[in-house]
């Protein structure tokens, strides 16, 4: 059965190890569910004009998680799915045209990077249903934004019930301020980084808990991020993980903490 893939495509940017940091934060946060699965079919939705990030993918979550592990990478545009083939390694790894539809596929997990930013805001809520109906059981979505380099970025999780996790991400050796993570934040949130509204009031939060910390800096950028995520979380906002996932440069917390307000 043909599946018409669902989506536009889009400007296709990309560089090597973009998306090392969600990479990382995806073996150890989401490698139980891909252990665990009966099939662990990953999808890499929206890979760009070249397939360096499944690539990579690929070889990160058989290095971290199980060397079982299959990567389909899917994109819209046909002339991008012919381009990649000279990379594929079957059955670890191959190409297909699709979008939200995942082609009919039952992943365990799909990576949607730097696709629904270039969406209009109304139109996150039914992508994102679109592609959790079509999760395998127990399976995961993370759909998020980086910059060029990967220095900066935001994820959200999700399962079939919704939005779980929200992830800000940084290089904390090149982080001048957190206040710069509004510019990357996902698409359901960029707009609402407003008063207001509660990603706004996390985003001034983590700033001024970075400012608070200054004084950490010359123990280096990662302790100063570190002390700024322990601050937050001092400060009431309900930070996951312990101190050695913050000096990584990352900061979960539970999607609800910052959802918007109203609907979009």
């Amino acid at each position: 059965m043909a599946h018409r893939p669902l989506g536009v495509v889009t400007r296709g940017t990309t560089n090597p190890n973009r998306l090392r940091r969600v990479d990382n934060w995806i073996v150890e946060t989401c490698g139980a569910a891909l252990r665990a699965a009966a099939d662990p079919l990953v999808v890499d939705l929206g890979y760009g004009a070249t397939p360096v990030t499944p690539v990579e993918l690929r070889a990160r979550l058989a290095a971290g998680v199980r060397p079982d592990v299959r990567v389909v990478g899917l994109e819209i545009d046909p002339v991008r799915v012919a381009a990649a083939e000279p990379a594929a390694d079957p059955p670890w790894l191959t190409f297909a045209r699709g979008g939200f539809e995942l082609a009919g596929l039952r992943p365990a997990l799909v990576r949607a990077f730097n696709v629904l930013r270039q969406y209009d805001e109304s139109e996150v809520a039914g992508a994102w249903r679109t592609m959790t109906e079509r999760l395998a059981p127990g399976g995961l979505l993370v759909e998020g934004t980086c910059d060029e380099l990967g220095r900066l970025g935001a994820w959200v999780l999700l399962d079939r019930t919704g939005p779980r996790t929200l992830t800000l991400a940084a290089k904390p050796t090149t982080l001048e301020s957190p206040a710069t993570l509004a510019e990357r934040l996902p698409k359901a949130l960029i707009h609402r980084n407003v008063p207001g509204e509660r990603i706004h009031d996390l985003i001034q939060a983590l700033e001024h808990a970075w400012q608070s910390a200054a004084g950490y800096a010359p123990f280096g950028p990662r302790e100063r991020w570190t002390r700024t995520v322990a601050a937050l979380k001092q400060a009431g906002w309900p930070v996951q993980g312990r101190p050695r996932h913050w000096r990584r440069g990352t900061l979960t917390l539970p999607y609800p903490t910052i959802a918007p307000t109203t609907p979009s």
